[in-house]
């Protein structure tokens, strides 16, 4: 990471495919240059990952170096396993996925040449970890850069550079059509927290694994669930009454 008279400069993909994904990361953009910081944007098709160096090398040469970046970008779908497409298929697992890797690859590269170590943050989900009906491309794409992580943390450690996931439940997002919702004024009798999560609540695991006090910390997965996966068991042992 780099010294304290330096400012880390952090590199983000969020929404997903799309002109449409500009707009939040314009948005983002502002609220980050009002906080008196600089912020760049580009866009990048996460479908197209042989424009991924291009445009971390942009964005690094227009911060001045990439010392965080955050894997944020993500799509999904609803369709069983007998259903879905090809389409469909290559849409979620290039976003979630592929895309996702070729990111990570060519901002590893950018901080091994620099020297000055970093770190990468993959945004995966409680579904790295469980399946889900009707998600079967976005599944094996999650449980997919579940891997990734665990393989790039292993290959980067001896550069000075850490990956992690952070594995989100239900959070009150456009994805989970919970927009501009807060989060406590939902019911989940299925969540042990009683209700969804906030973004700012991801945020908050983001930065910290972001932070020179996670530098011990690499190839894990952190999830941010309010309990969902603690619950496995728990319809089961209702339906015999225990």
């Amino acid at each position: 990471m780099p010294p304290p008279s330096r400012s880390p400069a952090a590199a983000s993909t969020s929404g997903s495919r799309g002109t449409a994904a500009k707009r939040p990361a314009l948005q983002t953009a502002q609220e980050v240059r009002a906080l008196g910081r600089r912020a760049e944007v580009a866009h990048y098709d996460q479908s197209q990952p042989e424009r991924a160096a291009a445009t971390i090398e942009a964005l690094a040469d227009a911060l001045g170096g990439v010392d965080v970046l955050v894997n944020n970008a993500g799509t999904g779908h609803v369709d069983s396993a007998l259903q879905i497409t090809p389409q469909t298929w290559r849409e979620v697992v290039d976003t979630d996925l592929t895309g996702a890797f070729f990111v990570a690859q060519a901002a590893a590269r950018r901080m091994v040449e620099v020297g000055r170590g970093g770190r990468i943050v993959n945004v995966t989900s409680v579904h790295e970890h469980v399946p889900l009906r009707g998600a079967v491309a976005y599944c094996a794409a999650k449980h997919g850069l579940g891997a990734v992580t665990k393989v790039l943390a292993l290959e980067l450690a001896e550069h000075g550079i850490t990956v992690n996931a952070v594995a989100p439940g239900e959070i009150a997002t456009a994805m989970t059509g919970n927009e501009d919702v807060a989060p406590r004024s939902l019911d989940r009798s299925m969540i042990p927290a009683g209700r969804p999560g906030d973004a700012r609540e991801i945020a908050e695991a983001i930065a910290h694994l972001a932070s020179p006090e996670a530098s011990y910390t690499t190839g894990a997965s952190l999830v941010v669930d309010g309990g969902l996966l603690l619950m496995a068991a728990v319809a089961n042992q209702d339906e015999l009454g225990n």
